[in-house]
């Protein structure tokens, strides 16, 4: 599988240390994904719930959601990430929390070939993507989302309110392509933000071979300076 085109030299599985730190916008956001993540579980029809997850780090938004969900046996998740290190630590936390159909996978995220045999799925996590490409391609990306969604499915998203604020276009972004917004989170938290959108479109087939985005940097993007994603 082709790779996608992530910065080099950084230590991926290090830059979750933040997460830790409970004063840091990366810990708040977390704790802000998770909460919607329960909900959208909770909303989910019976039966078995598929989720996938975009660039998906240490699958501490999911992992950390449906740990003591009432519904986390049905839950059957893909969590794609890059970084090798991340990966381990991932499956590893799956397993810790016995959430026995999710998997942590090494591939390119970016790449529709990463999800097949997983989609359409209920829930589709796309957090610390948007920040980090450019906003063609995020555009791009919502628009490719059809093929990752199974009817209803809920997409919980975030990217980050500095200026220039990029969160009312992908909002419009979203609502061009059928999704329904349900929640974002106030515009006063700066640091980052949180979306909920529903789809009411029609799924579309999984095309293979597709690359949705490429991955920039947030660091390239915002000159340097290290806002959350």
């Amino acid at each position: 599988m082709e790779q996608c085109n992530q910065p080099v030299g950084r230590d991926w599985a290090a830059w979750h240390d933040a997460y830790d730190e409970p004063a840091s916008a990366l810990s708040r956001r977390l704790w802000t994904v998770q909460q919607r993540l329960r909900e959208a579980v909770d909303a989910a029809p019976p039966g078995r719930i598929r989720a996938v997850s975009l660039c998906a780090g240490q699958g501490r938004d999911l992992i950390g959601a449906l740990r003591d969900h009432p519904r986390r046996d049905d839950l059957a998740g893909r969590l794609v990430e890059l970084d090798p290190a991340n990966v381990r630590q991932a499956g590893a936390a799956a397993r810790d929390a016995g959430l026995k159909r999710v998997s942590a996978v090494v591939g390119d995220a970016s790449c529709t070939d990463a999800y097949a045999g997983a989609v359409p799925a209920n829930v589709v996590l796309v957090c610390g993507v948007f920040g980090n490409i450019a906003d063609v391609d995020i555009e791009r990306t919502i628009g490719l989302l059809p093929q990752l969604c199974a009817p209803g499915a809920f997409v919980v998203w975030t990217r980050n309110r500095q200026p220039p604020d990029v969160t009312p276009q992908i909002r419009k972004w979203f609502a061009e392509h059928d999704f329904e917004e349900r929640w974002v989170s106030p515009p006063e938290e700066r640091s980052y933000g949180v979306g909920v959108h529903r789809f009411a479109g029609a799924p579309q087939p999984l095309r293979r071979g597709v690359q949705m985005f490429t991955f920039v940097g947030y660091d390239v993007l915002r000159k340097g300076r290290p806002w959350p994603t």
